[in-house]
C-alpha cells in the first residue's frame, strides 16, 4: 500500500482529515475538531485513500496496528466509532460499506490534496513569514524508563493519547494530532525543528518510570522557537488500577499546562492585538488575587476582545463568567446591570455554541450569581460531561451542590478539584466549599484546617475570616473567633458583619435546608464570636 504523506488533506461530505485530525465544517465554513480516539483516524486514513476500492480487514489492521496482534473486534469497533461520527447526518447508507468477510470500502467522494507541511497548521505574520498559531502544542510521546517494559508501554502510550485528547478540549488549544506526534518517536528531532515542521509554539515531552507499586511521571512544557523550558512537574502515584491512574496524571497535567499556556501566551507583546490577544490577557487576569482592579482588568479585555469579534463564543462567555463573578465577590456597585449583560451574552453563546462547555459553565455561574443553585447544576455538570478535568466547572458545581444541601457531594467533588489542580489560582475556593460544608456539618475541628488554607491562599475574602470566627466560636476559643470577626469586619464592603440582623439581611444561603444548619451552626458561632443580634 501507498504510504500516506503525512501532509495531505481529504475532504469528504463536509469534512477534513489533515495530519491535526478530523474536522467537521459548520454552517459558517469554520472547521471545529471531531473527538475520536487516534486508531479509529487510523482506519479512515487508510479507507480514504483508494475510495471505492475494497480494503482487506488485514491490510487496514497491519496499518492501523503496525507491528502488534489484536483480535477482529478491534476494528469492528474502530469502524462503528466512525460510523457514528461520519453518518449522523446521512439520510442514505453509511459511507463505510462492509463486505462481508473480506473487509471494507469507503463510498463517498474524496478529494485528496497535496499541502505544504505548514500550510494547515500555521498563519502568516504581517511580515509574510509563517508563525506558530497561538496556543498550538504537540504532545510527543513520552519516553518510559522502567523495568516493565510490556505495561510501561501500555502506560506510556495511554498517557500520551490522553494528554492529546484533554489538551484538544481546552477552549481555543490547537493541538497536533497523536497520530502526527508518533511519526517523533523514534527519530532524535530538536524542539525547535518540531516546532518548524508542525507549526506550534510548545512541545510537550516527558517520561514515566515504574517502580514496584510506584509510578512517576514526569512533564515538561518547552517553547519550541527558543527550546526554553517554561514549566516541568514530577507526578508520583501508586500502580493501583492503571485506568484510574492514567486519567488522574493526564488530568492534573493538562489542568497545570492550561495554566501555563495562558500565562505564557499572555506575556508575549503583541503590537496589534487582536480578540485571541484580548482573550488571553483577559484569562491570565483572571489568575490573580481578587479585587475591584483584578475584575475591571479582566472584564476590559473581555470587552476589548468582543469589540473585535461580537461573535464569538469565548468572549461572550468569558465576560459573562468575569461579570458574575464580580457579582459573587461582591466588587460591584452596579449588580444588577451587570448581571443583566452576563444573562443575555451567555445567552448568545448558547445560541451560537450549545455543545461549548465554556459557555455551559458560564451559565452555570450566572445561574449562581442570581440565586438559582439548583439550576445551575446541570449547566455545570454539562460543561463536565465535555471535559471531565475542569477544575473550575468542580468548583463551582461543589458550590451549588453546599447551597442545595448535598454536602457530601459538595466536599466529594471540592476535594476532586484539588486533585486536579493543587497549584490552581483559585486553589482557596475550593478549600472553603469543604471548609464550610464541614462547619455546616457542625464539624468545626474539621473546618478549621480547611478554612485556614484557604486564609492563607485567599486572605482578601472577608467570608473565610467569617467562617473561622464562627468555627472557633463554637469551639470555645473566643479569642481566636473575636480576631477572625474583626478582619471579616475590616475587609467587608457592606457592612454585613455588624450584627446577625444585617447578615440575615443581605445574604443568600440556600435552600430552606442549609439555611437551617447555617442557623444551627456559622450563625451560632458567630454570636460566640460576639457579633450582635441588631
Amino acid at each position: 500500500m501507498e504510504a500516506l504523506c503525512s501532509t495531505d488533506i481529504f475532504l469528504f461530505e463536509g469534512f477534513r482529515l489533515d495530519r491535526r485530525g478530523l474536522f467537521r465544517r459548520c454552517e459558517d465554513a469554520a472547521l471545529t475538531p471531531v473527538e475520536i480516539g487516534s486508531r479509529a483516524l487510523d482506519v479512515l486514513r487508510r479507507l480514504l485513500e483508494r475510495p471505492g476500492d475494497l480494503i482487506w480487514r488485514r491490510e487496514i489492521m497491519a496499518g492501523a496496528w503496525p507491528r502488534t496482534i489484536v483480535g477482529d473486534n478491534n476494528l469492528n469497533v474502530q469502524i462503528s466509532a466512525l460510523r457514528r461520527v461520519l453518518d449522523r447526518d446521512r439520510p442514505q447508507e453509511s459511507c463505510i460499506q462492509t463486505v462481508p468477510g473480506r473487509g471494507y470500502r469507503f463510498l463517498a467522494p474524496v478529494k485528496r490534496l497535496e499541502a505544504n507541511p505548514h500550510s494547515a497548521i500555521q498563519t502568516i505574520s504581517h511580515g509574510g513569514e509563517p508563525s506558530p498559531r497561538r496556543l498550538s502544542i504537540v504532545v510527543l510521546p513520552f519516553s518510559d524508563i522502567g523495568n516493565d517494559r510490556e505495561q510501561q508501554c501500555d502506560l506510556v502510550d495511554g498517557i500520551t493519547e490522553d494528554l492529546t485528547t484533554d489538551l484538544s478540549r481546552l477552549e481555543s488549544v490547537f493541538v497536533i494530532s497523536h497520530n502526527t506526534a508518533l511519526t517523533y518517536r523514534e527519530n532524535a528531532v530538536g524542539t525547535s525543528r518540531i516546532g518548524r515542521e508542525l507549526g506550534v509554539r510548545y512541545v510537550l515531552n516527558g517520561s514515566v518510570q515504574q517502580s514496584g507499586k510506584q509510578v512517576r511521571v514526569t512533564a515538561r512544557l518547552i517553547d519550541a522557537a527558543t527550546d526554553t523550558h517554561l514549566w516541568a512537574e514530577r507526578f508520583d502515584h501508586g500502580i493501583g488500577d492503571l485506568f484510574d491512574l492514567q486519567n488522574e496524571i493526564t488530568g492534573r497535567i493538562a489542568n497545570a499546562l492550561g495554566l501555563e499556556l495562558i500565562a505564557a501566551e499572555a506575556a508575549r507583546p503583541a503590537e496589534n492585538p487582536d480578540a485571541p490577544d484580548y482573550i488571553l490577557r483577559g484569562r491570565a487576569a483572571g489568575l490573580r488575587p481578587s479585587s475591584r482592579d483584578t475584575h475591571a482588568k479582566r472584564i476590559a479585555m473581555f470587552e476589548h476582545a468582543l469589540a473585535f469579534d461580537p461573535r464569538s463564543t469565548e468572549a461572550q462567555s468569558l465576560l459573562a463568567d468575569a461579570l458574575a463573578h464580580r457579582v459573587l465577590d461582591r466588587l460591584t456597585d452596579a449588580a444588577a446591570a451587570d448581571m443583566a449583560r452576563a444573562v443575555m451574552l451567555v445567552d448568545r453563546a448558547l445560541a451560537a455554541s450549545p455543545r461549548s462547555p465554556m459557555a455551559h459553565l458560564a451559565k452555570g455561574i450566572v445561574l449562581r450569581a442570581l440565586d438559582r443553585c439548583e439550576e445551575a447544576i446541570p449547566e455545570c455538570e454539562t460543561a463536565l460531561a465535555i471535559n471531565p478535568n475542569n477544575a473550575s466547572a468542580l468548583d463551582n458545581l461543589a458550590d451549588c451542590k453546599l447551597l442545595t444541601g448535598s454536602l457530601e457531594d459538595a466536599i466529594t467533588l471540592a476535594q476532586q478539584a484539588i486533585r486536579l489542580s493543587p497549584r490552581d489560582p483559585r486553589i482557596g475556593y475550593f478549600y472553603i466549599r469543604i471548609g464550610h460544608a464541614h462547619l455546616l456539618q457542625s464539624c468545626p475541628d474539621k473546618a478549621i484546617p480547611w478554612l485556614e488554607r484557604a486564609r492563607g491562599a485567599v486572605p482578601e475574602i472577608p467570608f473565610v475570616h467569617a467562617l473561622l470566627a464562627s468555627a472557633h466560636g463554637l469551639k470555645g476559643d473566643i479569642e481566636r473567633a473575636t480576631v477572625e470577626l474583626a478582619k471579616a469586619r475590616r475587609l467587608s464592603a457592606d457592612n454585613r458583619w455588624s450584627s446577625i440582623a444585617r447578615w440575615n439581611a443581605v445574604g443568600y444561603f440556600g435552600v430552606p435546608k442549609v439555611r437551617t444548619l447555617m442557623e444551627a451552626t456559622y450563625i451560632a458561632g458567630m454570636r460566640k464570636a460576639g457579633m450582635p443580634e441588631e
